[in-house]
């Protein structure tokens, strides 16, 4: 093993020392505290904003569905006109 590699396998062992205790320091943390603050504020919103959303949705499928059923009914109207149109003497005869 020569000077170079031992120098290295060195430097990286202190550099992830340092990156450790750095990554484990007050102020990092603080920084940990804030990033998760705004990922929990983001999350809030985006949760009402799906509900706003599924609202809508529903409020739309109701509608969509009331106006299937009164065109169904129009449709049976229909065919009830349809047959008694038929004049049920003609019939008798």
């Amino acid at each position: 093993m020569n000077y170079k590699s031992l120098a290295m396998i060195a430097g990286g062992f202190l550099m992830g020392t340092a990156g450790v205790k750095l990554l484990s320091s007050r102020d990092a943390k603080k920084v940990y505290a804030h990033t998760t603050a705004a990922v929990i504020r983001m999350k809030d919103c985006i949760m009402k904003t799906v509900t706003d959303i599924r609202e809508g949705c529903g409020d739309i499928y109701a509608e969509a569905k009331e106006i299937n059923e009164n065109i169904a009914c129009e449709c049976d109207l229909e065919e009830i006109e349809d047959t008694s149109d038929e004049c049920p003497e003609d019939n008798a005869q």
